[in-house]
């Protein structure tokens, strides 16, 4: 594929790249809406912001503990089936979590068991995605197809929190969970052509399940690129966790009423996510390879300033510039993030590689949403200042621990 053609409209008529930024955007349309609206069920059932914080703690880390036996079986079953069996199985929880509410048996202990359940199949989604991206794309458009990718990312972050937010004030928590269990299922559908389409499992592959996931995470370990990033942008998600409990607690203490604070946190959330997008899918129109780690820095030490003093201490208006500004970041650093994770990743390993990278990539954010419910407590200023600190410490390790060009070639 020449420079010529590495545009956009050309990488989305390369083959199977359709159904699968298709399935991607409704598999993680409903994850974004279930990840806000699995905060509000808590908030409103149960009154609790630190069993909203460790709620949100529940739906992200079992999937990371097991991500390297997900890695195996992506490898094992083929990606795009290893994705569908998550689909449904997130469709099978979340219909029982309905029926468990409606009847009026759900407790605090049952509700985190389901959403740790719902957690345990995630890393086959999340790795499996970023798996078939290069796979699909050959390399000089992958700058482009990973612009695409996260820019989708980005417009879930507008229509997640805006369907959850007015979904969950209008229609109650059993609608919006509904809805979000029909997403799981059309992206299943969506994505069927290519498990049909994909080839079997290599012959000669003799190691155990385990010894391939041990290999997987053993893999990740001694990369220098990947363990870099690894530890960086976990602290970059970090700030996100706290932000995540702190922004629904922030608009309910300056609006008061329930229903209009939960539609307005979904707003916000919605401005973040086409800031996103913009951001994503400008920078995909430069050249990034080469330059990940100087983008990665600059728009993580960016973000820092956005949450802190700019969105604790100006009130709704300072925080809505506050969430556009990061969103508009976060673009570039995801697009700089996924393009030099694939092009440091050998193409042998990216199945269990990309799983065990992916899990430690984000383990920030759940730690952060577990932080973020103690610190609101005490105080929302502190929670931000925290989220701010994450965000620069994240940018020290960008700069020290991800190796340059130079090094990360000579180590290749």
């Amino acid at each position: 594929m020449t420079d010529a053609s590495r545009s956009y409209w050309q990488v989305l008529r390369l083959p199977d790249v359709p159904n699968l930024l298709l399935s991607a955007g409704l598999s993680r349309l409903a994850g974004r809406m279930f990840s806000l609206a699995i905060v509000l069920y808590t908030l409103n059932v149960f009154q609790s912001p630190v069993l909203a914080g460790w709620v949100s703690f529940a739906s992200m880390v079992p999937g990371m503990l097991v991500s390297p036996l997900a890695g195996a079986l992506l490898d094992r079953l083929g990606v795009a089936k290893a994705i569908v069996i998550d689909m449904v199985v997130g469709t099978l929880l979340l219909a029982s979590l309905v029926v468990l509410h409606v009847t009026g048996a759900m407790g605090p202990t049952l509700l985190l068991l389901l959403v740790a359940l719902y957690s345990l199949t995630s890393p086959l989604t999340f790795a499996g995605i970023r798996t078939l991206i290069p796979r699909l794309v050959p390399e000089p458009a992958r700058d482009r197809a990973n612009a695409l990718d996260t820019s989708s990312y980005a417009l879930v972050d507008v229509l997640g929190p805006v369907l959850a937010g007015l979904l969950f004030g209008v229609a109650g928590a059993s609608i919006t969970l509904m809805v979000i269990a029909a997403s799981y299922l059309a992206a299943a559908v969506s994505l069927m052509p290519l498990m049909r389409r994909e080839p079997g499992r290599p012959a000669g592959r003799a190691a155990t399940l385990m010894g391939e996931a041990m290999a997987g995470l053993t893999y990740v370990l001694r990369h220098r690129v990947l363990r870099g990033l690894a530890i960086s942008y976990a602290l970059f998600m970090a700030s996100f966790g706290i932000l995540l409990i702190a922004v629904p607690v922030f608009v309910l203490q300056e609006m008061g009423d329930h229903g209009a604070a939960d539609s307005m946190v979904g707003a916000l959330w919605a401005l973040s996510g086409l800031a996103g997008s913009v951001g994503a899918l400008c920078i995909g129109a430069a050249r990034v390879a080469g330059r990940e780690k100087v983008l990665m820095m600059m728009g993580i030490l960016a973000t820092a300033v956005a949450i802190y003093p700019l969105s604790a201490h100006f009130g709704l208006w300072g925080l809505a510039a506050g969430m556009v500004i990061v969103g508009a970041l976060t673009g570039p650093v995801d697009v700089g993030l996924l393009t030099l994770r694939q092009r440091r990743t050998d193409p042998a390993w990216l199945g269990r590689a990309l799983a065990v990278s992916i899990s430690l990539n984000m383990g920030g954010l759940p730690l952060g949403a577990a932080l973020g419910g103690l610190l609101v407590t005490h105080s929302l200023v502190l929670a931000f200042a925290v989220a701010a600190a994450a965000s620069l410490l994240a940018a020290v390790a960008t700069w020290f621990l991800v190796p340059g060009e130079a090094a990360a070639d000579r180590a290749a």
